[in-house]
């Protein structure tokens, strides 16, 4: 998730091993007609709802209702350190970076540049090559790696769990991301 934290910590750290999703997405649909772009609306919807012009900030009730109220986040917040997040712990630490980085006034931008979805029944795994900025600070984006983990219920799909890295020159982005 994805933020700017990531971005000035121009950290690396654990990139998740993507063999086991490297079969087809369509082929683990499932039977319900369900489709991988309705389990990654939520996620895009989350990418959409941290991004915010100058001026404005995100809408935090709207960010919390993708979650399940138990969902853990746990992101890089370093080079050699993690930070486990509750659903408001992490919307408590993004508005701190907003405050202290004072991004109010020039916007914040983050935005997916590719996806790799698979979907079983109700349940799905997605992994996203997102690059984050702040418009106007002169510094270029910073590419990270996000993992979600989701859960279909009462018909919506929602997120459980996130984990976040940053790729490195040791540890480059995931072959399921890449061209």
């Amino acid at each position: 998730m994805i933020y700017a934290r990531r971005l000035f910590a121009l950290s690396a750290g654990v990139v998740l091993t993507m063999t086991g999703f490297e079969a087809s997405a369509r082929a683990q649909q499932p039977v319900t007609g369900d489709t991988i772009p309705v389990a990654e609306a939520t996620v895009r919807t989350l990418y959409d709802l941290v991004t915010f012009e100058a001026g404005t900030t995100p809408d935090w009730d709207a960010v919390r209702s993708l979650f399940l109220p138990q969902a853990v986040i746990v992101l890089r917040t370093s080079r050699t350190a993690t930070t486990v997040f509750t659903v408001d712990g992490f919307m408590d630490d993004f508005v701190q970076f907003i405050e202290r980085s004072n991004v109010e006034q020039s916007g914040f931008v983050e935005r997916i540049l590719r996806t790799h979805t698979m979907v079983f029944k109700d349940m799905a795994h997605m992994l996203v090559l997102y690059e984050a900025s702040i418009p106007g600070s002169g510094r270029p984006p910073q590419q990270g790696v996000d993992s979600f983990q989701l859960i279909r219920q009462d018909g919506r799909w929602r997120i459980a769990a996130v984990l976040n890295d940053v790729p490195d020159p040791a540890n480059p982005v995931p072959e399921a991301l890449r061209p």
